[in-house]
C-alpha cells in the first residue's frame, strides 16, 4: 500500500518545499522504503516549458521527455530516482485535460465545474502508480490561501478521505520570522498559516519551521498547542551552508521518525546515513578551490543554471576540490575584450540559451577557451557556439552563423552552420518538425542514445562507447560541414545511432574542450557526480596546480 504525504507551504514563498520533501524522500529511502516525489503547480502555462527564465529558473526535462518545474531536478538529486512526465502536473495541464474531455463529449453534457471535474482530475493524477512505492510526495507549488491553488488544496483534502484512513499525512512548511530589535522568534505567522489550512479543511500533521537559528522549547510548545501537532512534530529548518547537509539536519531534527510515528509504521526501520555522511564529509574536507567562468546569458537569476552549478558542485565533490562558480553576462564580450574578465579562471563554460543575443560574445569565450588552452565545456547551445567558432576561426567560414539568428533578424546573415531540426528518429517512429509550429512542447525533448568515438576524450571520461542523455533543443549542427570542421580539429567524438546528428564535439591537442549538444547537468546526482562534470573539474583542478 503507498503512503502518501502531501507537502504544502504558507506565509510567504520560495521557503524551501522542494528542499524539504526531497530531503524526506532521501531519508525514507535510508530506512529502506521506495518513494516517488511529485510536483502540482498552481500557474495556468501547461508546462514551463516556455516561461522565461528570469521568471521561473530552468526547464528540467525527464527522460520521457517532460518539460517541468526545477523542483523536480531536487527531487533527482537527492533521491536517484528518476522522474517521469507523471510526477509534474500544472494547473494549465489540469484545465486543459478538462477541457479536451468536455470537447469529446466524455461528460455526457453535464456542467462542467471546478468540483468535481477539475478537482477528479487532480486526483486521478496524484493516483497514477498508487501501490509502486512505499510513499508518495507530492508537493503543491504556491503558499496556501493562493486563489489559483484552492482548487489543489480541495482535490488533496477529498484525496485523503478517498482513502483508507492513516494512509495520508499533511506536512506543512511555515515561516518563523526572528525580530533581531526585540530578540524573538515570532511564531503567529505560523498560527495564521494554519488556520487558513484547516478553514479549507486540512490540518497538518507535521509543521517544518523555516529559521535563522534552533526553535526554544518555549516556542516549540506554543506552536504544538495552537496548531494541534505533537510537539515532537514541530521541526527546525534552520539555513545550511550546503542543501546537501539537508538530509542529515532533518534526521537529527526528527523529521522521518516523526513520518514514520504518524503512519503509525512500527518498529521503525534503522537509517543509514552513510551515502550522506559522505557528501557531508567530501563538502568541508575540500582540498583545494577551483574557478569556473559561466558565461551565459540568464546571469541575473542563478535558478536559470541551477543543474549546472549543482552538477558543479557535485564535480567538486567528486574530485574533492570546492568549485566556485562565476556567472558573466556574455554580452559584456560583445563590446569588450574577454581577456581581463576570463583570465585567472580554471576552466570556462557556455550553458544552453535560446535566441540572439549575447552569442558573439559567447563565441569569443570559446575562442579565449580554446587559444588559451583552458578547459571548456559547451552545453547545448555553448556547443554550437564552439562549432561556430571553430568555423569562423579554423575553418574559413567567416560568416559562419545559426539559422536561429536568421531567424530573429528576418533575413538571412550567416552560412547555416546551425540549422532547425526538422525530423529525427524518436524510438520507432519519425518526429517531423516545422518552424512554424507552436513552441511549447515541439523541441526535440528526453533521453536519447549516442554513439562515443572509441579514445576520444569523451568516450575515456564515460568509461563507454554508448551513452543516454537528455536533450532540450530545436537547432542542430549540419554534419554536412563535418569533414571541414575535422580537417581542422574539430572532432565529432559523439554522434546519433543513425550517424545523422551530432551530439559531441572535441578539440584535439587541448587539454580539455568539449562540447555536447543534450544536458548532462540534468542526470547528475551529490552521491553520483556525472562523468563529464567530473572529468571537466579534475581538468581544471590540474590547472590550478599549474597555476
Amino acid at each position: 500500500m503507498t503512503r502518501y504525504i502531501f507537502i504544502t507551504g504558507g506565509v510567504v514563498s520560495s521557503l524551501g518545499k522542494g528542499l524539504a520533501s526531497a530531503a524526506l524522500g532521501a531519508l525514507l529511502q535510508a530506512r529502506g522504503f521506495t518513494v516517488r516525489l511529485r510536483k502540482l503547480d498552481p500557474y495556468l502555462n501547461v508546462d514551463p516549458g516556455t516561461m522565461s527564465p528570469f521568471e521561473h529558473g530552468e526547464v528540467f526535462v525527464t527522460d520521457d521527455g517532460a518539460e517541468t518545474d526545477l523542483d523536480l531536478g531536487h527531487y533527482e538529486r537527492f533521491t536517484g530516482v528518476a522522474a517521469r512526465a507523471t510526477d509534474s502536473v500544472s494547473s494549465g495541464r489540469i484545465y486543459s485535460n478538462v477541457l479536451e474531455k468536455e470537447r469529446r463529449g466524455d461528460y455526457l453534457g453535464k456542467t462542467i465545474q471546478v468540483i468535481p471535474h477539475v478537482t477528479n482530475e487532480i486526483k486521478e493524477f496524484i493516483d497514477i502508480g498508487d501501490g509502486e512505492v512505499d510513499f508518495m510526495l507530492c508537493e503543491i507549488g504556491g503558499t496556501v490561501g493562493d486563489i489559483e491553488g484552492l482548487p489543489f488544496f480541495e482535490a488533496i483534502r477529498q484525496f485523503s478521505q478517498d482513502k483508507a484512513r492513516g494512509q495520508c499525512l499533511f506536512m506543512h512548511l511555515t515561516l518563523l520570522p526572528y525580530i533581531k530589535a526585540s530578540g524573538e522568534l515570532k511564531t503567529k505567522p505560523t498560527q495564521h498559516s494554519v488556520k487558513e489550512l484547516r478553514s479549507i479543511g486540512l490540518a497538518p500533521d507535521i509543521l517544518v519551521c523555516r529559521s535563522e537559528g534552533p526553535i526554544p522549547a518555549k516556542e516549540r510548545e506554543k506552536l504544538a498547542l495552537f496548531c494541534n501537532v505533537r510537539p515532537d512534530a514541530v521541526i527546525a529548518a534552520q539555513d545550511l551552508t550546503s542543501i546537501y547537509d539537508a538530509p542529515l539536519a532533518y534526521h537529527a531534527e526528527g523529521l522521518d521518525q516523526a513520518v514514520l510515528d504518524a503512519f503509525m509504521i512500527s518498529p521503525a526501520p534503522r537509517p543509514n546515513m552513510a551515502r550522506w555522511d559522505d557528501v557531508h564529509d567530501r563538502i568541508v574536507r575540500a582540498e583545494g578551490e577551483v574557478r569556473v567562468a559561466i558565461v551565459g546569458k540568464y546571469i541575473q537569476l542563478e535558478d536559470a543554471y541551477k543543474s549546472i552549478a549543482e552538477a558543479l558542485t557535485h564535480a567538486g565533490m567528486a574530485n574533492r576540490v570546492r568549485v566556485r562558480a562565476e556567472w558573466i553576462d556574455a554580452e559584456i564580450f560583445e563590446k569588450e575584450d574577454p581577456a581581463p574578465h576570463l583570465e585567472g579562471f580554471h576552466a570556462i563554460l557556455v550553458p544552453g540559451g535560446f535566441g540572439e543575443r549575447g552569442t558573439e560574445g559567447k563565441i569569443k569565450a570559446v575562442e579565449f577557451a580554446r587559444t588559451r588552452k583552458i578547459p571548456y565545456f559547451g552545453i547545448c547551445l555553448g556547443m554550437q557556439m564552439a562549432v561556430i567558432e571553430a568555423a569562423r576561426n579554423l575553418a574559413g567560414i567567416p560568416d559562419a552563423g545559426s539559422e536561429e539568428f536568421d531567424d530573429e533578424a528576418g533575413e538571412a546573415r550567416f552560412t547555416p552552420v546551425v540549422y532547425h531540426l526538422k525530423e529525427w528518429i524518436q524510438g520507432n517512429h519519425t518526429v517531423a518538425r516545422k518552424k512554424t509550429d507552436a513552441k511549447g512542447g515541439t523541441m526535440r525533448l528526453g533521453a536519447y542514445t549516442a554513439h562515443l568515438k572509441e579514445g576520444s576524450t569523451v568516450a575515456k571520461a564515460y568509461g563507454t562507447t554508448v551513452i543516454e542523455e537528455r536533450h532540450r533543443h530545436r537547432y542542430e549542427v549540419d554534419m554536412s560541414f563535418r569533414a571541414a570542421l575535422e580537417d581542422h580539429g574539430l572532432l565529432f567524438s559523439g554522434v546519433s545511432p543513425d550517424g545523422r546528428l551530432p551530439e559531441i564535439v572535441e578539440v584535439k591537442d587541448h587539454p580539455w574542450f568539449i562540447g555536447v549538444q543534450f544536458h548532462p547537468e540534468l542526470k547528475s546526482k551529490p552521491f553520483a557526480p556525472h562523468p563529464l562534470f567530473a572529468d571537466f573539474v579534475r581538468a581544471a583542478r590540474d590547472v590550478s596546480r599549474l597555476v
